[in-house]
């Protein structure tokens, strides 16, 4: 992974992303603490092609984008139309709202409309992934309902965007699922899973939790993950200085320098 690979998802910032005004003041302070890239998601009503001129003028890359749940499956063109406008490829389905997952006409019409909505961005030389909780971890068939909706889709239609806090949350192995998405990672969502004294979980800046970092880049890597996007949806404090304590850890201890072909 490298140092340029490491996005922040704008949602950790969303009380502070509520005007045109407070987010260019907010990527400003994410382009300083190192980040070259960004998750837009969490925004207040703010025009692409401002939003665009923002990110330009502090060096952040659109990488990905959060839209919807419902805009994506029944108006995928309003989708593709402001990814075109971001200069972006990547969205995420962010979680299956309205959906029941214990109802099977539910699940089955989910993954329909999810592959039916990939192939429309598909054409469009774009691409739709699946953001997971933790609910997508109940049984169906045998297996997970994650399992499904990956098995009932074209892998051209829908990718990944593993959350390793939710995946841990829900009884997975990150490490597992990001081998398991081999060649349909582009995008991992880098969350640590903590434990309080109370025996309560809690989300954690990156290297302060329980999960094993090094194993679980590097299985995203060999699976050819494109974009590691910190998210942090509690933080203790200034979520600013969380993401700069989850950065300096995979600075530090997990990222290769962008020179290197990592």
């Amino acid at each position: 992974m490298k140092i340029n690979q490491i996005a922040a998802q704008l949602y950790t910032l969303r009380d502070h992303l509520k005007t045109p005004a407070d987010i260019a003041k907010s990527l400003k302070k994410v382009g300083a603490i190192g980040y070259r890239a960004v998750q837009v998601s969490g925004m207040g009503p703010i025009d692409e092609a401002e939003l665009v001129r923002i990110l330009d003028s502090e060096g952040l890359t659109c990488c990905a984008t959060h839209e919807p749940a419902k805009v994506i499956l029944d108006e995928t063109a309003k989708v593709i139309e402001r990814l075109q406008k971001l200069g972006c490829r990547y969205t995420a389905y962010p979680h299956p709202a309205g959906v029941d997952l214990q109802k099977p006409d539910q699940i089955e019409t989910l993954a329909k409309k999810l592959d039916a909505a990939g192939a429309a961005m598909a054409k469009a030389g774009q691409v739709l992934a699946y953001h997971n909780h933790a609910n997508e971890f109940v049984w169906y068939k045998g297996r997970t309902v994650l399992d499904f909706i990956y098995a009932a889709t074209n892998p051209r239609h829908l990718q990944g965007e593993i959350d390793t806090y939710w995946v841990q949350a829900g009884g997975g192995d990150p490490v597992a699922w990001c081998r398991k998405l081999k060649g349909r990672l582009p995008l991992l969502h880098l969350k640590d899973y903590g434990c309080g004294a109370d025996g309560k979980p809690y989300f954690a800046e990156i290297g302060q939790g329980n999960l094993d970092w090094p194993e679980i880049i590097a299985a995203a890597k060999a699976s050819g993950c494109e974009w590691f996007i910190v998210e942090q949806d509690d933080c203790p404090g200034d979520p600013f200085e969380s993401l700069a304590i989850s950065f300096r850890y995979l600075q530090e201890k997990v990222a290769q320098p962008d020179k290197v072909d990592a």
